[in-house]
């Protein structure tokens, strides 16, 4: 068995559990010019920009993961500590304190 590690384990688990209900009840997401997400999971923060001021809620995080085409997203709370590895199929959101997104980056 793959030895995952903890965080990248409850990412995915998280990501799985909002894939089915990610756009319910909503519009398609306009393409607009951003550049399309990466092929095979690998992050492009880029498209996923538009995600930047608004809260970190479930279905903020989960459109910003799919505009990236990241395989999984973590939020990165002030003073929390996280591992520092790069992972290319990862999205990090940065929030304050109030869970509103202040960056997105890829790693």
């Amino acid at each position: 068995m793959t030895n995952i590690p903890f965080a990248a384990a409850g990412g995915l688990v998280v990501a799985a559990l909002l894939t089915g209900c990610a756009n319910q009840g909503q519009p398609p997401a306009s393409t607009g010019t951003a550049a399309p997400p990466a092929p095979g999971g690998i992050c492009n923060a880029q498209p996923a920009q538009s995600a930047v001021g608004q809260n970190s809620t479930a279905s903020v995080v989960e459109s910003a993961r799919v505009r990236s085409g990241a395989q999984m997203a973590r939020i990165l709370r002030p003073g929390q500590i996280i591992t520092k590895e790069f992972d290319a199929q990862r999205l990090n959101l940065e929030v304050d304190g109030n869970g509103r997104i202040l960056a997105v980056r890829c790693g």
